[in-house]
């Protein structure tokens, strides 16, 4: 058994986005943490998934154009809401959108290809713990807006699976409640009744 594998996946936590910092994985640390996303099951070997990087000034133009959907959609934006999504991609030194690219395909359903896609944004974030950075995924407003999608770089067949936001983390996160897995498993007794 490796029991560091399993020791990471237990200790796993989400610190807060803001308190990631510099520095982001190495351009051949980020190699190592996307060829291991990679990993997954992919029914049809379609590979319905694929990222973007936003990184260095990207972030802040992302911002600026977040701003200013938010703006559109819901008029002039307070100065603390403006700040707000103007900071959207701006906390973590990198953030990492694992996008569903869904193909076509007879026999593989869409819905199959969307899970792919999200064992790919798993496998990111333990590679990237297991590298010694943290992580944090949201997806937020704009992964449910044409437009917003639009200016994140998505095609419109296309869809927002997490923004994995990585960096530097001094560590300290709390631990939050979590489930009772023996209230979440039961023995197959047969066929549901109606």
């Amino acid at each position: 058994m490796n029991r560091s594998v399993i020791d990471l996946l237990l200790a796993r936590r989400s610190p807060p986005i803001h308190e990631l910092g510099d520095p982001a994985p190495s351009a051949e640390e980020l190699d190592i943490i996307l060829r291991a996303a990679t990993r997954v099951p992919d029914h049809g070997m379609l590979t319905p998934w694929r990222f973007i990087l936003y990184r260095g000034e990207a972030r802040e133009r992302v911002g600026q154009l977040l701003a200013d959907l938010a703006e559109k959609r819901e008029g002039p934006l307070s100065e603390e809401r403006r700040k707000q999504e103007l900071t959207r991609f701006s906390r973590a030194p990198l953030v990492i959108g694992v996008i569903s690219s869904p193909k076509e395909s007879r026999k593989i359903p869409q819905w199959e290809m969307f899970l792919s896609g999200g064992m790919v944004a798993m496998n990111l974030i333990i590679a990237a713990n297991a590298m010694g950075y943290r992580t944090h995924m949201i997806t937020n407003w704009y992964s449910d807006d044409e437009e917003g999608r639009r200016l994140l770089g998505l095609a419109p067949h296309e869809r927002v699976i997490g923004f994995v936001h990585i960096g530097t983390h001094p560590g300290g996160t709390p631990d939050r409640p979590r489930p009772d897995v023996a209230s979440l498993v039961s023995e197959y007794t047969g066929p549901q009744e109606g």
